[in-house]
């Protein structure tokens, strides 16, 4: 394995901390021979159960027992939408609630064989949160630098209650972008801090193991896979791992993958769909926290997942949002945070021409209980007795 260039190829070694290409400027993925893995023998569960494909040491491993998530079949809104086999990807059941522990995992245990001392993230509030607890089971300095005004309070809770050390920019100076470019400059500067974004390509390598674990659950690869976009670090990830899986000979095909942006943050789905020159929103808003991001960091690996699989980007709006996210909760039992919700939008907007679809949600709904209290009818009040009760109910 080594890393590489995703434009111009040109190739560094496991073991330099680099996170974009010193000669193009391009991001870096980890190139691995899948080819010889060929037979190899998985043991185990969750994201670890896939070790020969992650590029680090299996000895330094930092982990809360994340991956293994469930996956569930979702007969009634898939009846609905018009989709013979609808199966939801539930994050949102990792150790700190979102898809970020898959990629935390590797990236903190990465962070290990490089002797650092504390690790650091920009975040709208999964990562921050996974961030820190992962590093306080490494025994590292949390770092964490969030935009103000900007992140659900459950998110920051998680990262307060696990001991990270938190900054916080004003609300009217800078938005997640802003964020992002600080705490690279941070990293850069401080040899020592470990930056565990999505730029970084080892933290991509535990959150790829999402499609070895659908295409285990299936027998193969689904017709289509739709997710959320906001740095766009998953999309990219998991794309890699059908392509890694299906090279090794686990699977015989290859899904579209689908990615879905607020019409408010939709920088990804300009470039693909109008031809945007420039993947960058100014001033992106959405009520989906997690997915307000104007300058996806991915978004390379992004547009060449969809481009290379048959696939597609697309919005949808705010209220398509809330409103899927409650049918989500109230037709299947399954109650996730707003961003999560984009892709069950998108195929109640759209639909889909495919026989065996996933979604992934990447967020539990407690993360963000604010945006469903904002929306949600308001609560009867009622004397402590039958009569009351059945009056105000409608009994």
């Amino acid at each position: 394995m080594i890393q590489r260039c995703i434009q111009c190829d040109t190739t560094y070694p496991l073991d330099q901390v680099i996170f974009t290409c010193e000669r193009c400027q391009c991001v870096l993925e980890i190139a691995v021979d899948a080819a010889s893995l060929s037979g190899v023998k998985l043991s185990g569960r969750g994201v670890w159960r896939y070790a020969p494909f992650l590029p680090v040491d299996v000895k330094h491993r930092v982990s809360l027992d994340e991956g293994g998530t469930g996956f569930h079949d979702c007969p009634t809104l898939g009846k609905a939408f018009g989709i013979d086999r609808l199966f939801v990807k539930n994050e949102g059941e990792n150790p700190t609630c979102s898809f970020k522990d898959r990629g935390m995992t590797v990236g903190v245990t990465k962070a290990i064989e490089m002797n650092a001392v504390a690790v650091a993230c920009a975040s709208t509030g999964n990562t921050a949160a996974s961030l820190a607890a992962y590093a306080g089971r490494a025994g590292l300095k949390a770092i964490v630098l969030v935009p103000g005004g900007k992140v659900a309070m459950g998110k920051i809770a998680q990262s307060v209650v696990h001991g990270a050390q938190i900054a916080q920019i004003a609300q009217v100076e800078g938005n997640f972008d802003d964020a992002m470019r600080v705490v690279q400059e941070l990293s850069a500067d401080t040899g020592s801090v470990y930056l565990l974004n999505s730029i970084n390509p080892f933290r991509l390598e535990g959150q790829k193991t999402l499609a070895f674990e659908v295409c285990e659950a299936l027998g193969d690869a689904p017709d289509a896979l739709v997710l959320p976009m906001g740095n766009a670090g998953n999309i990219s990830a998991i794309w890699k791992g059908f392509r890694e899986f299906k090279e090794a000979g686990f699977t015989t095909k290859l899904p579209r993958m689908i990615g879905v942006q607020a019409e408010g943050a939709a920088p990804i789905a300009n470039v693909v769909n109008e031809g945007a020159s420039d993947c960058y929103v100014a001033n992106p808003e959405t009520v989906a926290t997690a997915i307000r991001i104007g300058a996806p960091v991915n978004w390379q690996k992004a547009v060449a997942a969809i481009r290379d699989s048959g696939g597609l980007a697309a919005t949808v709006s705010d209220d398509e949002i809330l409103a899927a996210q409650r049918e989500l909760a109230q037709r299947e039992g399954l109650f996730v945070e707003p961003a999560s919700a984009a892709p069950i939008a998108y195929l109640k907007k759209h639909g889909i021409d495919a026989g065996t679809v996933v979604c992934v949600t990447t967020g539990h709904g407690l993360k963000d209980p604010d945006a469903v209290l904002r929306v949600a009818p308001p609560i009867v009040q009622v004397k402590p007795t039958v009569s009351s009760l059945r009056e105000a109910l409608k009994l």
